[in-house]
């Protein structure tokens, strides 16, 4: 397609995703501040930030079956400003269950834009520049989380840890009334002939398999982005400021290179092999992590910084891969499903990290988090294979839709 307001399809999705990013990805950054506020241990702090993932999961597939029969722009809107609500109840939020039930709420209705927004970018952009267009789109989710990891703990010193709140809070409605303004139905698809028949989204083994692998990787993402500032404040005296200033170079870090492996999977045409590549990769750097966990600052805060980014690369390949699986009709419910799966991670991991912590040391939950991406790397293995037997199909679709040429007359 190359319609140029597919590009501002992509710009309003992102917008959408990252807004509710800076909630997810930058809460954490308030973490010293709502264990004060609060008077919480480390197991109660990655509860408030698991709030809002389990809030998203019991909802995504929902959301995103609504996506498919109403489209984008309604689900967006709704579900944002509903988000925006929920976050000014947690500035005013008197208690921590009441902190824990406004955050559970916003991650119910903020977590709309997730699979709307990639079920527009799947219908808005063609399969040679869908990895990199859906990059773009993940890209957004760090970059929300690096700007308020940069101003949230500037606005909890200035005003306190309502005034965070707030900001945030007009940041989604800010997304909501873009979204109604600006998002569009795409163009219709082109006929290609009968594609593989796929069963629904729900039904499918390979989505489940593939949601598995992911919520594996997202372990060390959640538990990485969720601790990154508390193991560097505690265990290493560095300050709050500094240690949230490394959480947003992590996080900008990370987005770039989302761009990067969204741009390299459409060159190979491959999603599952680049995850697995990915998968081995984290579980070496955690393993030398833990290992230098306790070792000098000058070795250990760039291994620190390159583990977390690493963490962070492969989500826009694990969404294009769902929503290849099922198909343009059915991506809303597909990236949905699979954002519900890997969300198990995002809520299990942070306070089972934190317990973790707690109970042993910084250098053995992080040898333990490096077996989630091992075990991701073998997972993912029987979905190459599949992969390989889509292409092939689309290959040879497209080659029967190709007209003979016409025989040459004899002169």
């Amino acid at each position: 397609m190359t319609g140029g307001y597919r590009w501002v399809i992509l710009a309003t999705g992102a917008a959408g995703a990252g807004s509710f990013a800076a909630l997810r990805m930058g809460l954490p950054a308030l973490g010293p501040a709502i264990r004060s506020a609060f008077g919480l241990t480390l197991g109660q702090v990655g509860l408030a930030f698991a709030a809002v993932a389990v809030g998203g999961m019991l909802t995504l597939v929902a959301w995103g079956a609504l996506t498919d029969r109403i489209g984008e722009r309604p689900v967006m809107a709704v579900g944002l400003a509903g988000c925006a609500v929920a976050l000014t109840g947690a500035a005013l939020a008197p208690t921590y269950p009441a902190l824990l039930a406004a955050l559970f709420l916003a991650g119910t209705l903020g977590c709309s834009a997730t699979g709307a927004s990639g079920r527009a970018v799947m219908g808005w952009f063609e399969r040679t520049e869908r990895g990199f267009a859906l990059g773009i789109r993940q890209m957004a989710l760090p970059l929300g989380g690096a700007l308020a990891s940069l101003t949230l703990p500037w606005l909890v010193d200035a005003r306190g840890l309502d005034a965070a709140f707030v900001a945030l809070a007009g940041l989604s409605f800010t997304a909501a009334v873009a979204s109604a303004l600006l998002m569009r139905d795409p163009p219709p698809a082109p006929s290609r002939g009968p594609a593989l028949p796929a069963p629904p989204p729900t039904r499918d083994a390979r989505l489940w398999r593939l949601g598995a692998g992911g919520a594996l990787l997202v372990c060390a993402q959640a538990s990485m982005l969720g601790f990154i500032v508390l193991f560097l404040h505690d265990a290493r005296d560095v300050s709050a400021a500094a240690a949230a200033t490394a959480l947003a170079v992590v996080q900008l870090l990370g987005a770039g290179l989302r761009i990067v492996a969204g741009r390299r999977s459409d060159r190979e045409g491959l999603r599952i092999a680049p995850m697995r590549r990915m998968a081995a990769r984290n579980a070496a750097l955690l393993a030398a992590l833990a290992a230098l966990a306790t070792g000098p600052g000058p070795v250990l805060y760039p291994l620190l910084i390159l583990a977390a980014v690493a963490t962070m690369t492969w989500n826009g390949l694990a969404f294009t891969a769902a929503a290849e699986i099922s198909g343009r009709a059915r991506a809303g419910t597909a990236m949905s499903l699979q954002n519900t799966i890997i969300s198990v991670g995002g809520a299990l991991a942070p306070p089972v990290f934190g317990v973790v912590v707690e109970a042993t040391s910084w250098t053995a939950s992080f040898a333990l988090l490096a077996l989630a991406p091992l075990a991701a790397f073998l997972v993912l293995g029987p979905l190459e294979g599949d992969e390989d037997a889509r292409i092939a199909a689309r290959t040879r679709r497209a080659a029967a839709e190709t007209p003979e040429p016409l025989p040459l007359e004899a002169t």
